[in-house]
């Protein structure tokens, strides 16, 4: 497996046209939100956006939408039907296919909850050919399917912390920590059969983020222990899915720069408000400074 050691290797972002327009720099669909997880989709949304998508729009349960929406002015957003208990229902699917049509990438997963609805939906949104960022609830939505990864019509993109890679393989969380290299190329193997090639990145979170497309691992050295604070893996999913959208057809590439530059926002929130005072939304304040490292 060939080591990258920098993020030089990948280049810069490409610049911009004085006549570009929003649809040149992807359209980002956030899947995501739940009646005890509002700000969530929220954050990958704003994560997005700052990570130069053009447009976003964010799917929520009806009942939580429009407080979403409230979280990320700059995006579009649509109500998922659900039921009483907010579960989503089979009509969310149908619902999402409508938007897939019109959108680039889409991020699945953060504050979602899980239920039956929702493990429905991530089948569904497997069986689609746009590629999909997993995040979160997604993932724990995600080691419920039986073989997902045999199911998949989609270039796949995994964030999982070392829990939810737990849940994903069934290996303690603790025996993952001992050596995260080993557990991720371990899990590769399993995911990714030799007669597809549908890429897949597996970004493994923690001290030294592991990305790896099989073929290419990077540990990431950027980040601190602030960073340990609920919503930091939100805007991460929305920063890489806008990534993926402007930097060419690598989704490795775009998954490095992604963890380095949400590492390098974190370590610049540390610098100005202390590891103990940051929150995850101050990351948001924090990327366009620490995205002047890729961009042209």
């Amino acid at each position: 497996m060939e080591r990258i050691n920098d993020i030089a290797t990948f280049g810069k972002l490409p610049s911009r046209d004085a006549d570009s327009h929003k649809g040149d720099f992807g359209r980002v669909l956030v899947v995501g939100g739940s009646r005890r997880m509002i700000g969530a989709p929220g954050l990958a949304g704003n994560g997005a956006l700052r990570g130069g998508a053009g447009l976003v729009t964010i799917a929520a349960p009806a009942p939580v939408q429009l407080a979403v929406a409230m979280l990320c002015e700059c995006a579009t957003s649509i109500p998922l039907a659900c039921d009483t208990r907010g579960q989503l229902t089979a009509a969310a699917a149908r619902q999402l296919k409508t938007i897939t049509d019109t959108s680039d990438i889409i991020a699945i997963g953060p504050g979602m909850g899980t239920g039956a609805g929702q493990e429905n939906l991530l089948r569904a949104m497997l069986d689609q050919e746009l590629p999909l960022v997993i995040d979160a609830d997604g993932l724990n939505n995600l080691a419920k399917i039986d073989d997902w990864y045999s199911l998949r019509k989609c270039p796949l993109i995994l964030t999982p912390h070392p829990g939810e890679f737990a849940r994903l393989t069934g290996i303690a969380t603790d025996e993952i920590q001992a050596d995260r290299l080993t557990a991720a190329a371990n899990a590769m193997q399993q995911w990714l059969p030799d007669d597809t090639d549908l890429p897949m990145i597996l970004v493994l979170k923690g001290a030294g983020t592991v990305v790896t497309d099989a073929a290419r691992i990077y540990i990431n050295d950027s980040g601190n222990p602030g960073m340990a604070t609920g919503g930091s893996g939100d805007v991460l999913a929305g920063l890489i899915a806008a990534l993926a959208m402007q930097g060419g057809d690598d989704l490795f590439a775009a998954a490095c720069m992604g963890v380095y530059v949400h590492g390098l926002a974190g370590d610049l929130a540390a610098g100005k408000l202390t590891e103990e005072s940051m929150i995850a939304s101050d990351l948001l304040d924090f990327i366009p400074e620490a995205m002047k490292e890729i961009t042209a």
